[in-house]
């Protein structure tokens, strides 16, 4: 069995790629299998959220890639930017994991919330796509790596749009 137990900064090379939906990410103590069928452990410390692009050491030295897998998902867009900050607002009261991408929030698949923020003027859909939530404004260890795309946070990367679109 793979023994994964540390995150590694973008090494040359990896050995396998792990793929891995947002639920699993987020779990310090995982069971689960590389593409190959090989079974591998995933026991990080605690509080660790994997997210897509992250490389995890093995303890027999290989480098194991993580991808987000493509999982349901729900994506909010708004006409006007104060109603997609309301629709945030609203998500973020219910203490819902949500990504922040340009133009638009994207959510664990949920009805209920769907017809939220339809009442609140959101146009939602499903789709499958890689979900990244934002961490949190109280996560540990939150640091800015504004240099290192693979550290660099979603709200980074609107505002670097922002500015190229202008």
């Amino acid at each position: 069995m793979l023994m994964l137990r540390r995150c590694v900064v973008a090494p040359d090379h990896f050995d396998a790629t792990l793929v891995l939906p947002f639920e699993s990410r987020q779990k310090s103590r995982l069971a689960t299998q590389l593409p190959s069928g090989e079974t591998v452990s995933m026991q990080l410390p605690r509080g660790t959220v994997v997210r897509g692009g992250n490389y995890l050491a093995a303890d027999d030295g290989r480098i194991v890639r993580v991808i987000a897998a493509d999982e349901a998902v729900m994506d909010a867009q708004c006409m006007h930017p104060d109603d997609l900050a309301r629709c945030a607002y609203h998500l973020g009261n219910r203490h819902t994991p949500v990504q922040v991408g340009a133009g638009f929030l994207r959510f664990a698949r949920d009805d209920v919330l769907a017809t939220m923020l339809r009442g609140l003027g959101a146009s939602v859909v499903e789709v499958s796509a890689q979900f990244e939530p934002e961490a949190g404004a109280y996560a540990g260890g939150h640091r800015h790596h504004a240099d290192d795309p693979a550290h660099r946070g979603i709200i980074h990367d609107m505002i670097d749009r922002a500015r190229q679109a202008s």
